[in-house]
This record gives C-alpha cells, structure tokens and sequence, in this order.
C-alpha cells in the first residue's frame, strides 16, 4: 500500500468519524487545532485506519507526536505496515 493509498484511507476515515464533510485535507493539516479530534474520536480512527489498512495498532506504542498532523499519522501507518508485514506468523 502507498502513501498515497493511506492519505485516502485516513481522509475516507475521519470522514466516518467526524460524521461530516472535511475541508481539504493536506499532510500539514492539524489533527486536533483544525479538525478538532478528542481522546474518543481518535480510538474510533485507530479503528477505522485498523480496518481500513489491515494493521494492528498497539496502543501502548502510540506518541501524542504521531497524531500531530494527517502526513505524521500516514507516517506512523507506513512505519507499522512495514513492522505487521515482516513479523506474521509465517516469517
């Protein structure tokens, strides 16, 4: 999956969860100061980008730095496809 692939699901993902239209989204957009996340609708995008992307997200692994802007979050689920893809149970 490329970058831009994960740009489209962390869009089409917080499209479900704000339950609203989005401006234009670009990396530099603020999760928090522009869109207006909180603690629960960050858990339901880590559930959405889950299903979406078909990665784990291990909670206790996450930084407040990785939700800073959408480009840090597609930065944060290339890095964690790369670590799901080269440790499945048949590697």
């Amino acid at each position: 999956m490329d970058r831009s692939n994960i740009l489209a699901a962390i869009e089409a993902a917080l499209t479900e969860v704000l339950n609203r239209t989005l401006p234009e989204l670009d990396e530099d957009t603020r999760l928090f100061d522009h869109l207006h996340l909180d603690s629960t609708s960050v858990l339901e995008l880590l559930m959405a980008l889950e299903d979406a992307v078909d990665v784990e997200v291990d909670l206790e692994n996450l930084e407040v730095d990785d939700f800073q802007t959408v480009g840090t979050l597609a930065d944060y689920v290339i890095a964690h496809l790369r670590v799901t893809a080269w440790s499945g149970p048949d590697r």
